[in-house]
């Protein structure tokens, strides 16, 4: 751990204006993002004696190496650039909330030609438009029914679009009337968007003036006495208002607004949203968070709000922000608020009222969040840091072990050898940063060599990049580069970060390589241990007996999800690489034969017994095949034709060509 005082800024460097800052570890990764009103009175409560500090900023500090910040004009300047940092270089020290569940929404996909109604999860995508969240999926697709009858809207996949659009049929939904069938050419795309537009209005809660209408119609059609289109309108009026009936109306029609409320203890907190657009509930939101250094409940308020609506504009920021409590200063977050709505946004405490009563309807949600999350072990701070100090007592290691890689071999009867290298820090499971393996330089059934290999590409790697001094230039293609980096100013890379601990999936045999390979590198300063699936002994190199933990112990149950999650990742891309072997067929055995003359041969010939029956000159009237080329592949397939079938080797079956 490094001393706060060794890379304290010297009196008189850090200037009293607003800014930004990061504290970075020892390998020039960023930890830790924050604005101040004043740089020099924030960084300096940081470096004062360490045992007066909040525990969690006490380790901050100390896994620091280095702090660095930013002067910007303004506090609003300062929160939009915290907002951007911390969204770049995902600090592992700064409040981050998870939702305690996946809430989907209804979407409406607006950016395409012609949009599509469907519930969606996950991020954000532009061009389309989003209500909710809602606590269930079935509620949408209920809600979505009882529209469909008014707005007929596309909500089939592109997949029955493309099929109904060939055949010239619609779907069942088009036959009942619950869609207007662009497909077909029932409706033109201008006419299709209309309804889509006329959709989204209702659902974002202009629903008076649509009702109304419809209502008008409806008489003017009673008075012009056709009966039947007027049944048909009173009918939609009456699905319209059973759909609103779903969600409560608690506030005045006009009322568009986000409620949010808070329940915390000492080591985390939670949030609770809830959406109210027309005045009903539109849609409900949970966070959970680990509490990160000695931080307020007006600090907690500030980065929820920046978490929500850090990604939103326009009329996703509602009109009326209610809170708990204000942030400190409220100016600044008001002002960001009203520059990503466009409009005027209130931020304010609720006094009196229905609003009033709607809060602390939503803080009781927030405190049975909070107290549903501390029943999930996995999720739990505090079982988390006691499982990492029973492993580093077990392993006999100077600290916990806050970085833990895990490593497992996959193979199928010395088949397509794979391996996979899983990330756990804190206690949690780091998915951005899992690699995987292939073993190419021999096949069998030899774990502990392929072990020995994977170790050592892993360690060569951290050992290249660290003694580059620069952003990561790509010298040649490797198997073991991951989707993301990260460069030297705190962006992830390929190896740059070593563990504390490396766990194999394995015994004695595969520990042993292990440490092999890392003492061949030079790398002494990295904890190794195996897990063995019989019995769940832990195995430590050069020792003839296992370390046993108790089967209660939290440290033995997080190696075990450590271990499970390797085997599964490694599993996961073994099945992969076989079922592309086995989707080989008797062209991929043909040298200097690319997938493009392949789909040629194919195109002209309609199958490989065709072009098995060809001669060469029939072969040559292909575009792009020469004489050579069509002399290799018809010897090709004709030693394919009497060769023994090819045998599926995960289920016995033969493999037709």
């Amino acid at each position: 751990m490094a001393d706060p005082s060794s890379y304290r800024p010297k009196p008189g460097e850090i200037p009293d204006s607003p800014g930004v800052y990061r504290f970075r570890d020892e390998h020039r990764r960023v930890i830790y993002v924050g604005k101040a009103k004043s740089l020099r009175q924030r960084l300096s409560s940081y470096f004062q004696d360490v045992s007066g500090l909040h525990p969690r900023t006490a380790t901050m500090v100390t896994t620091a190496a280095s702090v660095e910040w930013t002067v910007v004009g303004t506090e609003v300047e300062a929160l939009q650039l915290e907002y951007s940092w911390i969204k770049e270089y995902d600090p592992r020290f700064n409040v981050k909330y998870r939702d305690d569940k996946s809430y989907p929404s209804l979407a409406v996909t607006m950016n395409e030609e012609f949009p599509r109604a469907q519930v969606m999860r996950g991020p954000k995508r532009k061009g389309v438009r989003y209500f909710g969240p809602y606590a269930h999926a079935w509620a949408i697709r209920e809600t979505v029914d009882l529209l469909l009858r008014v707005f007929p809207v596309r909500t089939c996949s592109a997949g029955v679009f493309k099929r109904a659009a060939a055949v010239g049929r619609p779907c069942l939904l088009g036959y009942i009337d619950k869609c207007s069938a662009p497909c077909t050419g029932r409706v033109t795309p201008e006419e299709h968007r209309a309804l889509a537009e006329e959709f989204c209005d209702f659902m974002a809660g202009r629903t008076g003036t649509y009702l109304r209408r419809l209502e008008q119609r409806m008489h003017e059609a009673a008075e012009e006495l056709e009966y039947e289109r007027a049944g048909r309108l009173r009918d939609d009026i009456e699905a319209l208002k059973r759909a609103l009936e779903k969600n409560a109306v608690v506030l005045a029609d006009a009322t568009d607004a986000d409620l949010f409320a808070l329940a915390e203890d000492e080591l985390e907190a939670a949030v609770q949203i809830f959406h109210v657009r027309g005045g009903r509930v539109r849609g409900q939101r949970g966070w959970v968070t680990d509490k990160v250094e000695q931080v307020t409940t007006a600090g907690l308020v500030e980065s929820a709000l920046q978490q929500l609506y850090g990604e939103e504009r326009g009329e996703s920021v509602p009109r009326e922000v209610l809170v708990p409590v204000l942030p400190e200063p409220a100016e600044p977050i008001g002002d960001w608020l009203t520059e990503r709505r466009g409009s005027r946004v209130s931020l304010r405490v609720p006094q009196r009222g229905d609003k009033k009563d709607l809060m602390i309807t939503v803080q009781r949600n927030a405190q049975q969040a909070l107290a549903l999350h501390k029943t999930k072990r996995a999720s739990d701070l505090t079982t988390r840091s006691r499982a990492l100090e029973e492993i580093a007592d077990a392993l006999a290691l100077d600290s916990a072990p806050l970085r833990i890689e895990c490593f497992d071999i996959s193979h199928l009867q010395g088949e397509d050898v794979v391996a996979s290298m899983v990330v756990f820090e804190d206690g949690l499971a780091r998915k951005s940063e899992y690699r995987r393996f292939q073993i190419k330089s021999f096949a069998g059934q030899d774990d502990v060599r392929a072990m020995h290999e994977v170790i050592s590409r892993r360690f060569r790697r951290y050992l290249r990049e660290r003694e580059k001094t620069g952003e990561w230039a790509v010298e040649e293609p490797d198997d073991d580069a991951p989707a993301s980096s990260r460069t030297d100013d705190g962006r992830p890379k390929r190896f740059a970060y070593p563990p504390q601990l490396v766990v194999v999936d394995g015994g004695q045999p595969q520990v042993a390589a292990a440490r092999r390979a890392m003492d061949e590198l030079g790398i002494d300063d990295v904890a190794v241990c195996g897990l063995a699936k019989r019995l769940e002994e832990v195995w430590l190199p050069g020792e003839d007996d296992p370390v046993i933990l108790p089967r209660s112990s939290e440290g033995l149950y997080l190696l075990q999800r450590v271990r499970d999650e390797a085997h599964r990742f490694a599993i996961r891309y073994q099945r992969g690489k076989r079922s592309q072997s086995i989707r080989r067929g008797p062209l991929d055995a043909v040298p200097g034969l690319g997938e493009t003359r392949k789909k040629a041969l194919l195109k002209h010939f309609g199958s490989v017994k065709r072009l098995r029956a060809a001669t060469v000159e029939e072969i040559c009237e292909v575009p792009g095949i020469g004489r050579t080329t069509a002399e290799t592949v018809a010897a090709a397939l004709a030693g394919d034709s009497q060769a023994t079938p090819a045998v599926n080797t995960a289920t016995g079956e033969i493999v037709e060509s």
